[in-house]
């Protein structure tokens, strides 16, 4: 769609504002201080990596997935966070002290770093990302933050480091995956001797041999949207099924089966009655 230049001129009889004013690809989707907020994308796609996401060596009590959550990482910052689109821990109880829900993951705390993180490139985020925009973040503006009864001074003198710096040199996130809606393209780096380095993907797939789990695009309908979809799969390659999926996928083999036993029972009955047989006697209905 071709963008207008605004303002349209207006005709008698007066155009309606959708023909006059800017359309959601004119106007823009991010803060301009603080990009990266979530459209509508930002809150589907995590979903389905969520329900996807269950590496066959760790019970479920032992698995969590972060949308859209502070991530702390720097003892000597507390206030320093990084905000992930989604990221995967394993070996970390699901509750926080096995009792909560959590308001933010804090590493110190936990004590257990993510094994995964995924970056949802937008317009505004996409370079530092990337790992090309080292000095474009700054901190929030605020003289103080309470909690817990403490009062923690903002590190007023230095600047915290880009998403990239955070997951590969001071979290060391094993796997960090990319991937563009704009584009369709996914790009996946994996720590190699400290560094993250790019894998060559086979049909946008990647398999992540310690979690048993792999990581592609998938084509299909995902609450009611069918475009391409980054999601898990397993060892045999089959993608991860939902909740939904699988509830889904026994209604129609029930239907499968219902349907096979009624087939059967027509043939049996064609037969019967070429044999000369009385179907309702011999099957007693």
């Amino acid at each position: 769609m071709l963008p207008f230049k605004y303002p349209v001129p207006q005709t008698d009889p007066p155009r309606s504002p959708r023909e006059t004013l800017p359309t959601m690809y004119d106007l823009p989707s991010e803060d301009p201080e603080e990009p990266g907020l979530p459209d509508e994308f930002h809150d589907l796609q995590p979903q389905l990596l969520s329900l996807t996401f269950r590496p066959r060596n760790y019970p479920a009590s032992e698995i969590f997935s972060g949308t859209d959550m502070n991530l702390y990482y720097d003892v000597q910052h507390t206030l320093w966070h990084k905000r992930p689109d989604w990221f995967g821990v394993v070996g970390v109880p699901r509750l926080y002290n096995r009792s909560e829900l959590r308001m933010s993951y804090v590493t110190w705390q936990e004590g257990v770093n993510p094994f995964v993180v995924v970056e949802l490139l937008s317009p505004g985020t996409e370079k530092e990302d990337l790992g090309a925009n080292i000095d474009e973040e700054r901190l929030p503006n605020q003289s103080d933050v309470t909690t817990n009864g403490q009062v923690l001074q903002p590190e007023i003198n230095e600047k915290p480091p880009s998403k990239w710096e955070v997951y590969e040199q001071i979290l060391r996130v094993p796997v960090y995956a990319v991937f563009s809606r704009y584009t369709n393209r996914l790009r996946v780096f994996a720590l190699n001797a400290g560094r993250y380095q790019e894998l060559e993907l086979s049909d946008s797939r990647v398999w992540i041999a310690d979690l048993s789990l792999g990581l592609g695009l998938w084509q299909g309908e995902f609450q009611g949207i069918d475009r391409l979809w980054l999601r898990w799969y397993d060892v045999d390659g089959n993608w991860i099924l939902t909740e939904a999926e699988q509830q889904r996928q026994r209604a129609e083999e029930s239907e499968s089966r219902a349907e096979s036993a009624e087939s059967q029972l027509q043939s049996l009955i064609r037969r019967l009655r070429e044999s000369g047989i009385d179907p309702d006697r011999f099957l007693n209905r």
